[in-house]
């Protein structure tokens, strides 16, 4: 447990993500929470529970020798030639699977099967099925590019299958079709990064941390120390950077101004909404997706 609150709070905090706000705090609470900072905030935990759909499966670890079946990381629909991948959770930049797993996808895992279907001489389409707040921005721009570059072989759809927000829907912006159920949200583009400053906590606690530097701006962003002008402006600069290659990966991918994509302003749009903005094709439940796209097929 200690070695997974390692991994998340490396993820979470002093990086920059590509992830819905709301959804940050969320993941922001329950790991204070669970590092014992309780004045930030208490949750049940439950939005980092395993997810019960697509986890990973320990079969698929072995290899043929031993008789065992090597998960390709998609699954084929029966009898229609269309390969689903599913994107759930939070998005990291190395997960080291291919499925979902303990509520986030790795932008690894998906590389591997999405050129994995686009291989495959029976994959007639590749859908990814998509139900995500974002995530990291490491990985995500490439992984977005390697999609884009994919296009017109053969047909790639994102099928909602509720939301596809910030780094999650930049994926999705990618592929040659967005379908939005009418409850589901796209958009979020834009990028946000956190800073924890602890060091009012470690003096109540009757600690004091010194640091020892080489160099005057070593020690920005350590959480024991508030955060300085110099660090702060720093850190804008690199999120203003990344958010305007936000801006104009997404313009590209949809053949949208740059201008309309940045006044969105990193603002979320259900349904209609989505598809007005020119963010989506299509407002359909995903079983109605999935017989348009086979109707396309025929």
């Amino acid at each position: 447990m200690h070695g997974q609150l390692a991994f998340l709070s490396q993820r979470m905090f002093n990086t920059p993500l590509a992830i819905k706000r709301e959804k940050a705090e969320v993941v922001m609470a329950s790991l204070a929470d669970r590092l014992g900072i309780s004045h930030i905030g208490r949750l049940d935990g439950s939005t980092i529970s395993p997810m019960a759909f697509g986890a990973w499966d320990e079969e698929y670890e072995s290899d043929t020798r031993a008789g065992r079946v090597v998960d390709p990381g998609y699954d084929m629909i029966a009898d229609t030639g269309i390969a689903m991948i599913t994107v759930r959770g939070t998005l990291v930049q190395k997960l080291r699977s291919l499925r979902p797993y303990s509520g986030m996808t790795g932008y690894d895992g998906l590389r591997q099967s999405i050129l994995s279907a686009h291989a495959d001489p029976g994959v007639r389409a590749i859908v990814f099925d998509i139900d995500s707040p974002g995530g990291e921005v490491a990985g995500c721009f490439d992984l977005a590019d390697t999609v884009y570059a994919l296009r017109g072989d053969k047909p790639m759809w994102s099928i909602l299958s509720e939301s596809a927000y910030s780094a999650a829907y930049a994926l999705a912006s990618a592929t040659d079709k967005i379908i939005v159920p009418r409850t589901g949200g796209v958009g979020s583009i834009g990028v946000i990064t956190m800073h924890v400053d602890w060091s009012k906590a470690l003096t109540a606690s009757g600690y004091q941390v010194t640091f020892i530097t080489y160099g005057d701006r070593k020690a920005d962003f350590h959480p024991e120390i508030p955060l300085s002008k110099e660090a702060f402006e720093a850190a804008q600069a690199d999120i203003n950077t990344m958010g305007e290659l936000f801006v104009s990966t997404v313009a590209r991918n949809r053949n949208l101004a740059a201008d309309a994509v940045r006044e969105m302003q990193a603002a979320c749009f259900m349904g209609e909404n989505g598809v007005s903005r020119g963010l989506a094709d299509a407002v359909m439940a995903p079983d109605a997706a999935l017989l348009a796209l086979l109707a396309e097929l025929a």
